[in-house]
């Protein structure tokens, strides 16, 4: 594989991405119910990686993984309302602050991934790099590495929304904390990308990077922004009890895969394409927006 072969137009592109995710949500709910182990949390996850097989046979069929890229905002809006759905016990105020934020997050992200995508004739740079390098391997990388490792994270990091879904509890000052940090993380994320948009729409020079607003504290504040809602989740199960401490892996998870692999793949990139990066990069923070060194 060396990248998408179709010529579709970006209408078309988008109606069949639109399709696949229809297919793929119906899957995913019919192999749940066959199996159902009447755990809301197995069921939910069985139901998720069918889903994402069934995404992975769209991608594979159109030569491009790009397929999945919705995928990380997309399904959890739809995991979050059936976790609600099926808990009519639970504290609805917190029910749907959750579910609010989630979704919030999610249509925001997949809002600005509709605006940057060009359509199935375009694939990640870093999915053709992948194809250029494991050859015959490639779709297996691309299962394991790009569809189903991601949609584990994302699984991880909505435990604490099952856990908030099902608690009875009252709200108190961790879950106000907890709404705080969550949506002042989709903030973050929203202005790093709307003002990376207009940099893009602006700059003429080839090799220049922005260094401005939030880029000015952070290589990456979107990543920061990205990694703080997993965070902000993950107090919400706190909040009800220290005892679901366990269910922080998720987040956990998100921090590491930000931290020590696509930060440093970026940077990386960035070093070979953009003009002093290098420089930059000892001066400006790479996650958490932090004052630059002199």
């Amino acid at each position: 594989m060396t990248g998408p072969k179709n010529k579709f137009s970006r209408g078309t592109s988008f109606f069949i991405v639109f399709v696949a995710y229809i297919v793929a949500i119906l899957v995913g709910i019919y192999v749940a119910r066959f199996f159902n182990y009447q755990n809301s949390l197995i069921d939910v996850a069985i139901a998720d990686v069918a889903a994402t097989v069934v995404i992975f046979i769209f991608s594979f069929l159109l030569s491009n993984s790009s397929m999945y890229d919705p995928y990380w905002s997309v399904i959890p809006i739809p995991i979050a309302c059936y976790w609600m759905t099926i808990n009519p016990d639970g504290n609805p105020t917190r029910q749907w602050i959750i579910l609010l934020l989630v979704t919030f997050w999610g249509v925001r992200l997949t809002v600005n991934w509709i605006r940057g995508w060009p359509g199935l004739h375009h694939e990640d740079w870093r999915y053709v790099d992948l194809a250029q390098k494991n050859g015959k391997l490639y779709w297996l990388v691309s299962f394991s590495g790009i569809h189903l490792f991601p949609t584990v994270l994302v699984f991880g990091g909505m435990i604490p929304v099952w856990v908030g879904m099902a608690s009875s509890q009252p709200l108190n000052l961790l879950d106000y904390l907890a709404i705080i940090i969550t949506f002042g993380a989709v903030l973050i994320e929203w202005i790093s990308d709307e003002q990376l948009k207009a940099f893009k729409g602006k700059v003429t020079e080839k090799g220049a990077f922005i260094n401005s607003g939030l880029w000015a504290y952070s290589r990456h504040p979107n990543y920061f922004g990205e990694v703080s809602f997993w965070v902000g989740l993950f107090l919400f199960a706190v909040a009800i009890s220290p005892q679901n401490y366990w269910s922080g892996i998720g987040a956990l998870a998100m921090i590491i895969l930000f931290v020590f692999i696509s930060i440093p793949m970026m940077d990386e990139r960035h070093k070979l394409t953009r003009n002093s990066y290098e420089e930059h990069m000892k001066k400006v923070s790479g996650l958490v927006p932090w004052w630059p060194k002199k």
